[in-house]
Formats: C-alpha cells, sequence, structure tokens
C-alpha cells in the first residue's frame, strides 16, 4: 500500500516530518513525498530519506492514500487519481453543507481530520486542539510585539511599570495556552467563558475567572461553545465591556461549528478602551469576536490595534508541522488495519471523520 503526502497551498505547515517517515514504514510499502513539501518549515527533500519525493501528478496516480492538510485539487485531478484512493485532510465539511455532498459525488473515499470527535481516545488526533494550543501561544506573542507597554511589572532605577492586563474571552485550548503563556510574561490575566467547568483548570493557571450567571448547558457540544439565550447575552455584554476598558491586550476564541462566531465586542467596546490597546480575534475566519475585525488583516480602529489571523500556527510552522504530523500518525495507526484502510463504521473516530464514501 503506497501512501502519498502533498503539499498545503495555503501556509508552511506539512502534513508529514522526516522523524514520522520510520514509523509510518511500518504501516505502508512506500512513502510519497511531493517536492518542497515541507520548505515552509525548513525540511528540505533530503531530510526525507525512505521516500520517494515525486511530483504531485506521480503521487496521485500511484498513492492509496493521499494526504494533504487543505485540499485544493481540481475536479481534473480528482479525476485522474488511482481507482479506489482514500483522501485525508481537513475538509471543513461544517462550514459548507454542499462540500460532503461535492465528494460524494465524485465517488471519493474521504477523511476530514477536523471531523475526529473530541474523545479521549482521539486525543492524539486532534488537530484542531494540537493547532489552537499555537494559536493561542501565538496570540499572546503578537499582542505582546504591538502593544507599546511592558507585559510584567517592571521596578526600575526611573519608577514603577504596572502590569498589563491580559482579557482571553474563551478558556477552550486556545486560551488556555494564552493563559499560560500570558502568565509566564507577567501579566495580570483575568478569563471570561460561558463554561462554568472550566473555571477551575484557569484557576489552576494563575488567572481570574470572570463568570456570568445563568449560561446554557453544554457538556454535549463537544468542547465548542453553544448558542446563548438573549437575556444572558446582554449581561455578558455588559461586563465584556466593563473588563474590555481595563485590558490592554484582549484575545478572544469563541467559535459556534457551522456557524458565525458570535460577536463580543462591539464598536463601542473598541472605542472604550484604552489607546494602545491590542485585540487578537482568533475567530476572525468565521466572522471575528470583535465587530470591526478584518480576516487577515492588522487593523487600527478608534485607537486599538486588532490583529485579524486564524491561522497564526502558520507563524510556527516547525513544531506546528511536528504537532500535526503526529495527528495524522496516529489517525493511521487506528485505521490502518493487516494492511488496508479500515473503512468499518462502527467506530466512533471512523464513522464521524468519514465525510465521504464511495458507494
Amino acid at each position: 500500500m503506497v501512501i502519498g503526502f502533498l503539499k498545503d497551498g495555503r501556509s508552511n505547515i506539512a502534513p508529514v516530518v522526516p522523524n514520522n517517515i520510520p514509523k509510518l514504514k511500518a504501516l505502508f510499502d512506500s512513502i510519497m513525498v511531493e517536492s518542497g513539501l515541507a520548505k515552509g518549515a525548513f525540511f528540505d527533500d533530503n531530510d526525507f530519506a525512505d521516500t520517494v519525493i515525486a511530483s504531485r501528478e506521480e503521487i496521485l496516480k500511484k498513492a492509496d492514500l493521499i494526504v494533504q492538510i487543505s485540499p485544493d485539487l481540481s475536479d481534473d485531478q480528482y479525476a485522474s487519481t488511482k481507482e479506489g484512493a482514500i483522501f485525508l485532510g481537513q475538509y471543513a465539511p461544517f462550514t459548507d453543507e454542499n462540500i460532503t455532498s461535492g465528494l460524494q459525488a465524485k465517488g471519493l473515499n474521504v477523511f476530514s481530520m477536523d471531523m475526529i470527535p473530541r474523545t479521549s481516545l482521539a486525543q492524539s488526533m486532534d488537530v484542531l486542539s494540537s493547532m489552537a494550543s499555537i494559536a493561542g501561544y501565538q496570540a499572546v506573542l503578537s499582542s505582546l510585539n504591538l502593544l507599546p507597554r511592558y507585559a510584567p511589572m517592571m521596578i526600575t532605577a526611573a519608577g514603577s511599570i504596572k502590569p498589563s492586563k491580559v482579557l482571553i474571552l474563551g478558556a477552550g485550548v486556545a486560551g488556555l495556552q494564552a493563559i499560560a503563556t500570558a502568565r509566564r510574561m507577567g501579566a495580570v490575566v483575568e478569563v471570561f467563558d460561558t463554561r462554568a467547568a472550566v473555571k477551575e483548570e484557569v484557576q489552576s493557571l494563575g488567572a481570574k475567572f470572570v463568570e456570568v450567571e445563568g449560561a446554557t448547558d453544554d457538556k454535549d457540544a463537544g468542547g465548542y461553545a453553544v448558542e446563548q439565550t438573549e437575556e444572558y447575552k446582554k449581561r455578558q455584554a455588559a461586563l465584556i465591556q466593563e473588563k474590555s476598558k481595563g485590558a490592554d491586550v484582549v484575545i478572544t476564541t469563541a467559535q459556534l461549528r457551522g456557524r458565525p462566531a458570535p460577536t463580543l465586542i462591539t464598536e463601542d467596546t473598541v472605542k472604550n478602551m484604552k489607546p494602545g490597546s491590542v485585540i487578537v480575534d482568533l475567530a476572525a475566519s468565521t466572522g471575528g469576536n470583535c465587530a470591526v475585525t478584518k480576516n487577515d488583516e492588522i487593523i487600527s480602529c478608534h485607537g486599538v490595534t486588532i490583529i485579524g489571523d486564524s491561522n497564526l500556527p502558520n507563524l510556527m510552522p516547525q513544531d506546528a508541522s511536528t504537532l500535526y504530523s503526529n495527528n495524522i500518525l496516529n489517525f493511521l495507526k487506528h485505521i490502518v488495519r493487516d494492511g488496508a484502510i479500515d473503512l468499518n463504521s462502527e467506530d466512533e473516530i471512523l464513522s464521524k471523520s468519514l465525510i465521504s464514501k464511495k458507494l
């Protein structure tokens, strides 16, 4: 059985790194790597020993399993693939209901890494969590790089400087990493989340948990935020505006799966923030948590710098590639049985990630 890895045209992150090639050899007879696959992550083709460096066209014709992080194949390229080939990538079917039907119409077997359930068994395969952790870390570094103030308290001969205040909206994987990073940098951190269950974890990292009573139960949401009542939203908005006024940095991470991100920071809130403050909106690609965010842009509005970037892991491509490659490897270990790909629909990980099956 042959596995082929294709370049990602949207980022510098690679789906496989050299260290994982020996482990993949235990699962596959041959490993094909598209030329220049990991150049953006500072790996050279020569680093991929015991693999076949090939063109995209060769891989599509010969590989039984084709891996690409952000699929960008044309209809002609899909048509030129080996009969029965299986595809693995991040297809994001929850953002476009036509993706799955389109793949099924092509008669393709497709696994989507972003549909893997967030269960204990699947943790080692969870690419969304891996990338969110990097995004949370990078969000703090990016914000402090643009903040015209110190993060920690500084006592100097010229006088004392108060520590910066960081407000983090959402204590999921990205939010928790942002808390830990901001605390290491010496900032005072406050955290808001609709999920009361994360309060203890937030406090264990040295941050203050800001709670709004009356949140909708989210225990079955798989780690995602859920839609809240209008009454709750009003109380939430008032508290966020109050806390944002005193914040030097606000990092937003709230997303609703398959729907636009909730607006948590209005333009009025931005107007009332301290000049020079920074907002990092990690939900920019799905509309943003800040009303004035522009996706993939850094803008200034009412004296506040707003970073609209949902792809911060791309700023740390080597470690991002290593983690992503590990997620892919762990998934492959789960689905490859006796030298073949298992399409068993009774397995929860397989059934939820298999978004298209050839009939």
